[in-house]
Protein backbone atom coordinates (compact mmCIF):
# COMPACT_ATOMS: atom_id res chain seq x y z
CA UNK A 1 0.00 0.00 0.00
CA UNK A 2 1.48 3.55 -0.67
CA UNK A 3 2.37 5.96 1.94
CA UNK A 4 3.28 8.91 1.98
CA UNK A 5 6.38 10.22 3.95
CA UNK A 6 6.56 14.11 5.54
CA UNK A 7 8.80 15.83 7.62
CA UNK A 8 8.03 16.52 11.37
CA UNK A 9 7.36 20.10 12.16
CA UNK A 10 8.57 20.75 16.31
CA UNK A 11 8.50 24.50 15.41
CA UNK A 12 4.23 24.67 14.81
CA UNK A 13 4.12 27.66 16.87
CA UNK A 14 6.67 29.20 14.31
CA UNK A 15 3.76 28.80 11.26
CA UNK A 16 1.31 30.80 10.07
CA UNK A 17 -2.22 30.39 10.87
CA UNK A 18 -4.58 27.80 9.13
CA UNK A 19 -6.63 29.82 6.95
CA UNK A 20 -9.97 27.27 7.53
CA UNK A 21 -13.63 28.31 7.18
CA UNK A 22 -15.50 31.47 8.75
CA UNK A 23 -18.93 31.90 10.18
CA UNK A 24 -20.39 32.65 7.42
CA UNK A 25 -19.33 29.46 5.45
CA UNK A 26 -20.62 26.92 8.26
CA UNK A 27 -23.82 25.36 7.31
CA UNK A 28 -25.83 23.82 10.28
CA UNK A 29 -29.13 22.05 9.24
CA UNK A 30 -32.03 21.99 11.62
CA UNK A 31 -34.57 20.67 9.36
CA UNK A 32 -35.41 17.63 7.33
CA UNK A 33 -35.22 20.09 4.22
CA UNK A 34 -32.46 21.80 5.16
CA UNK A 35 -30.54 18.33 5.82
CA UNK A 36 -31.33 17.07 2.42
CA UNK A 37 -30.08 20.08 0.31
CA UNK A 38 -27.00 19.87 2.45
CA UNK A 39 -26.68 16.30 1.35
CA UNK A 40 -26.91 17.05 -2.32
CA UNK A 41 -24.49 20.22 -1.85
CA UNK A 42 -21.91 17.78 -0.72
CA UNK A 43 -22.51 14.84 -3.14
CA UNK A 44 -21.73 17.36 -5.78
CA UNK A 45 -18.24 16.97 -4.26
CA UNK A 46 -15.76 13.90 -5.51
CA UNK A 47 -14.44 14.71 -1.57
CA UNK A 48 -15.38 15.72 1.72
CA UNK A 49 -13.56 16.42 4.70
CA UNK A 50 -14.97 14.38 7.60
CA UNK A 51 -14.66 13.93 10.96
CA UNK A 52 -17.27 13.63 14.24
CA UNK A 53 -17.62 15.38 18.17
CA UNK A 54 -18.53 13.17 20.99
CA UNK A 55 -19.22 14.68 24.49
CA UNK A 56 -16.46 13.81 26.35
CA UNK A 57 -16.26 11.09 29.54
CA UNK A 58 -14.97 11.89 32.49
CA UNK A 59 -15.35 9.46 34.63
CA UNK A 60 -13.70 5.83 34.61
CA UNK A 61 -16.05 3.45 33.10
CA UNK A 62 -17.94 6.24 31.62
CA UNK A 63 -18.98 5.02 28.09
CA UNK A 64 -19.69 7.04 25.19
CA UNK A 65 -23.10 7.99 23.97
CA UNK A 66 -21.75 10.17 20.85
CA UNK A 67 -21.41 10.51 18.19
CA UNK A 68 -23.06 14.36 19.18
CA UNK A 69 -21.92 15.86 16.26
CA UNK A 70 -21.03 14.56 12.40
CA UNK A 71 -18.97 17.30 10.35
CA UNK A 72 -18.64 17.11 6.49
CA UNK A 73 -16.60 20.13 4.47
CA UNK A 74 -16.37 20.80 0.69
CA UNK A 75 -13.79 23.73 -0.56
CA UNK A 76 -16.59 26.22 0.12
CA UNK A 77 -18.47 25.24 3.31
CA UNK A 78 -18.73 23.28 6.18
CA UNK A 79 -21.57 21.39 7.25
CA UNK A 80 -22.64 20.45 11.10
CA UNK A 81 -24.87 17.58 11.53
CA UNK A 82 -26.18 17.72 15.14
CA UNK A 83 -27.17 13.63 16.11
CA UNK A 84 -30.79 13.40 16.78
CA UNK A 85 -32.91 16.09 14.75
CA UNK A 86 -35.02 15.06 12.10
CA UNK A 87 -33.32 14.52 8.77
CA UNK A 88 -29.98 14.53 10.42
CA UNK A 89 -29.15 10.03 10.31
CA UNK A 90 -31.24 9.61 6.63
CA UNK A 91 -28.39 11.96 5.55
CA UNK A 92 -25.71 11.24 7.31
CA UNK A 93 -26.29 7.71 5.92
CA UNK A 94 -26.70 8.84 2.11
CA UNK A 95 -23.15 10.41 2.20
CA UNK A 96 -21.34 8.23 4.57
CA UNK A 97 -22.33 4.85 2.17
CA UNK A 98 -22.09 6.43 -0.86
CA UNK A 99 -19.39 5.39 -3.22
CA UNK A 100 -19.50 8.70 -5.15
CA UNK A 101 -17.61 10.57 -2.75
CA UNK A 102 -14.67 10.16 -1.12
CA UNK A 103 -14.86 11.00 2.80
CA UNK A 104 -11.21 12.12 4.26
CA UNK A 105 -10.23 12.71 7.64
CA UNK A 106 -7.82 11.56 10.12
CA UNK A 107 -8.00 8.38 13.03
CA UNK A 108 -11.60 7.46 11.58
CA UNK A 109 -11.39 4.07 13.60
CA UNK A 110 -13.27 5.44 16.91
CA UNK A 111 -15.63 7.74 14.34
CA UNK A 112 -16.26 4.34 12.65
CA UNK A 113 -17.12 1.96 15.72
CA UNK A 114 -19.48 5.25 17.31
CA UNK A 115 -20.94 5.56 14.41
CA UNK A 116 -21.87 2.08 13.72
CA UNK A 117 -22.67 1.97 17.31
CA UNK A 118 -24.96 4.47 17.83
CA UNK A 119 -26.54 4.57 14.46
CA UNK A 120 -26.47 1.57 12.79
CA UNK A 121 -24.04 3.52 9.84
CA UNK A 122 -21.35 1.42 8.27
CA UNK A 123 -19.04 4.19 6.18
CA UNK A 124 -17.71 3.27 3.10
CA UNK A 125 -15.36 4.77 0.33
CA UNK A 126 -13.15 6.94 2.66
CA UNK A 127 -9.71 7.48 3.39
CA UNK A 128 -7.99 7.56 6.67
CA UNK A 129 -4.77 10.40 6.47
CA UNK A 130 -3.80 9.20 9.78
CA UNK A 131 -2.70 5.93 8.52
CA UNK A 132 -1.77 7.12 4.51
CA UNK A 133 0.75 9.59 6.02
CA UNK A 134 3.95 8.84 7.91
CA UNK A 135 6.80 10.97 9.61
CA UNK A 136 9.46 10.15 7.89
CA UNK A 137 11.97 7.95 9.84
CA UNK A 138 9.26 6.87 12.26
CA UNK A 139 5.92 4.72 13.09
CA UNK A 140 3.03 5.32 14.02
CA UNK A 141 -0.41 7.98 13.07
CA UNK A 142 -0.08 11.00 11.57
CA UNK A 143 -2.37 13.33 13.66
CA UNK A 144 -4.14 16.15 11.55
CA UNK A 145 -1.98 19.35 13.02
CA UNK A 146 1.33 17.46 12.04
CA UNK A 147 -0.21 16.94 8.57
CA UNK A 148 -1.45 20.36 8.02
CA UNK A 149 2.32 21.59 9.25
CA UNK A 150 3.88 19.47 7.16
CA UNK A 151 1.61 19.72 4.33
CA UNK A 152 0.21 23.29 4.40
CA UNK A 153 3.04 24.66 6.37
CA UNK A 154 0.54 26.24 8.19
CA UNK A 155 -0.78 25.79 12.18
CA UNK A 156 -3.92 24.46 13.14
CA UNK A 157 -4.97 25.70 16.76
CA UNK A 158 -6.80 23.22 18.67
CA UNK A 159 -8.24 24.94 22.20
CA UNK A 160 -8.69 22.27 24.69
CA UNK A 161 -11.65 23.88 26.23
CA UNK A 162 -13.38 23.86 22.91
CA UNK A 163 -12.17 20.16 22.02
CA UNK A 164 -13.77 18.93 25.44
CA UNK A 165 -16.59 20.82 25.39
CA UNK A 166 -20.12 19.55 25.42
CA UNK A 167 -21.10 18.74 21.83
CA UNK A 168 -24.69 17.27 22.67
CA UNK A 169 -25.63 20.97 23.30
CA UNK A 170 -28.67 21.92 21.00
CA UNK A 171 -26.92 25.41 20.16
CA UNK A 172 -23.12 25.19 19.33
CA UNK A 173 -20.73 28.90 20.26
CA UNK A 174 -19.25 30.18 17.36
CA UNK A 175 -15.74 28.73 19.03
CA UNK A 176 -17.05 25.33 19.10
CA UNK A 177 -18.80 25.64 14.79
CA UNK A 178 -15.57 27.03 13.69
CA UNK A 179 -13.18 24.06 15.80
CA UNK A 180 -15.66 21.35 14.67
CA UNK A 181 -15.70 22.64 10.89
CA UNK A 182 -12.20 23.49 10.41
CA UNK A 183 -11.39 20.37 11.47
CA UNK A 184 -12.91 18.35 8.42
CA UNK A 185 -11.84 21.05 6.27
CA UNK A 186 -8.19 20.98 7.19
CA UNK A 187 -8.11 17.27 6.59
CA UNK A 188 -9.91 17.87 2.80
CA UNK A 189 -7.21 20.70 2.42
CA UNK A 190 -4.28 18.36 3.42
CA UNK A 191 -5.51 15.31 0.91
CA UNK A 192 -6.27 18.23 -1.84
CA UNK A 193 -3.09 19.48 -1.77
CA UNK A 194 -1.66 16.47 -3.29
CA UNK A 195 -3.11 17.24 -6.31
CA UNK A 196 -5.83 16.09 -8.93
CA UNK A 197 -4.36 12.64 -9.09
CA UNK A 198 -4.76 12.07 -5.35
CA UNK A 199 -7.52 9.90 -5.58
CA UNK A 200 -6.05 7.57 -8.21
CA UNK A 201 -2.54 6.99 -6.35
CA UNK A 202 -3.56 6.39 -2.89
CA UNK A 203 -6.84 3.98 -4.64
CA UNK A 204 -5.70 1.01 -1.96
CA UNK A 205 -5.57 2.97 0.72
CA UNK A 206 -8.85 3.42 0.39
CA UNK A 207 -11.85 1.85 1.83
CA UNK A 208 -13.69 -0.39 0.91
CA UNK A 209 -10.97 -1.36 -2.12
CA UNK A 210 -8.50 -2.96 1.13
CA UNK A 211 -8.98 -2.37 4.59
CA UNK A 212 -5.93 -0.21 6.29
CA UNK A 213 -4.90 -2.18 8.95
CA UNK A 214 -0.59 -1.18 8.21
Amino acid sequence: MPIIHIPQVVELDALPRFDGLHLDQIITPETPEAFSQAKDELLGWPQVGFDTESKPTFKVGEVSTGPHLIQFASPEKGYLFKVGLDGCSEAVRALLQSTRVLKVGFGLSTDRSRLRNRLGIEMVHFIDLGTTLRYQGKKGQVGLRGAVAAVLGTRVSKSRSVSTSNWSNRSLTDAQRLYAANDAYAALSVFLAFGDDAERVLHDRIVPAKQLDS
